[in-house]
């Protein structure tokens, strides 16, 4: 049986409301999104149209808009939306105690 990894990348307040931060993993660039209300999400930070930098489009709800062209992305699911098809890699995130933490990869649980 394998367990996800937590990890921890800083404060949650280090982005902005309706922002982004890049972060580069083992697994590729992601980017981390904090929804105006205050919801996190990480996702591929290649928008699946023409690999724009999804970290610098428009965030709006819970998708962003990638700057290069209006593509919008779900931040829940990765998937485009509208008449565009596409996806981008979703990985979870969450808030503990003010501190942002992501999930990469797995690790063996010795019990299995």
């Amino acid at each position: 049986m394998n367990i996800v990894k937590w990890v921890e990348i800083g404060a949650v307040d280090d982005i902005p409301l309706r922002g982004a931060r890049c972060v580069n993993t083992p697994e590729g660039r992601l980017a981390v999104f904090r929804t105006g209300d205050g919801q996190v999400f990480a996702i591929e930070d290649r928008c699946p149209h023409k690999a724009g930098p999804l970290s610098q489009g428009i965030v709006h709800g819970t998708a962003v808009t990638c700057p290069l062209h209006n593509w919008v992305i779900s931040l829940e699911t990765g998937k485009a939306l509208g008449a565009d098809e596409g996806s981008v890699k979703t990985v979870p995130a969450r808030v503990e105690n003010e501190r942002l933490f992501i999930a990469l990869g797995t690790v063996a649980d010795k019990a299995a």
